[in-house]
């Protein structure tokens, strides 16, 4: 309205009054809205700033032309004067700035996955190694076990074969591959106990 006004007026006086009013009334919306604080409202993801929107471009530049603080102290509390010129260059910028977070906030969940993962890997290759010596010390005691079983001197096989061929009662009978084996491990002992 204080725009209408100064345009359609013809005196000087009123005309610097009406600039005056129509100035105070762009600068009592900005305090109106800085005092809303948009930016903070909990649940909303949103920029530090409030576009405040001057529909008439001679409106913008009447103002800021008659105070030309009145974009730096919007500015200051956060909100940035736009026009219809500048409404669509606004609004891609701040298009941008959103896809820049996004992208930021994927780069920080990736790297968090990352660290994860990598962590979990420590993890993994730390109980594998752990699976691996465990593995190796079953393995020793499987041989040695066998050893006692089968193939070591005064085995438990050849022992209880001797005893078969003594004359003992059995009803069951060993099978045949540990004999096969404990046949083999005689020999091979019976070889050496000739050429010592």
């Amino acid at each position: 309205l204080a725009y209408d006004a100064y345009c359609s007026e013809e005196n000087e006086d009123q005309q610097a009054l009406m600039l005056k009013r129509h100035i105070d009334s762009i600068r009592k919306h900005i305090h109106e809205l800085s005092a809303k604080d948009y930016s903070s409202l909990k649940g909303l993801r949103s920029l530090d700033l409030v576009l405040l929107f001057i529909p008439i471009e001679a409106a913008f530049v009447v103002a800021f032309q008659g105070d030309e603080k009145l974009f730096s102290d919007a500015f200051e509390h956060k909100i940035v004067v736009v026009t219809p010129t500048t409404l669509l260059a606004t609004l891609r910028t701040i298009e941008n700035i959103w896809r820049f977070e996004r992208q930021n906030e994927n780069a920080r969940i990736i790297a968090n996955k990352a660290g994860a993962i990598h962590d979990k890997l420590c993890g993994f290759v730390q109980d594998m190694e752990k699976i691996g010596v465990q593995v190796d010390t079953l393995h020793r005691t499987y041989e040695g076990a066998m050893g006692k079983l089968s193939t070591g001197k005064g085995n438990l096989i050849r022992q209880a074969s001797q005893l078969v061929e003594l004359g003992a009662k059995t009803k069951k009978t060993l099978p045949s591959t540990l004999l096969s084996s404990q046949d083999e491990n005689s020999n091979h002992a019976d070889e050496q106990d000739h050429i010592e």
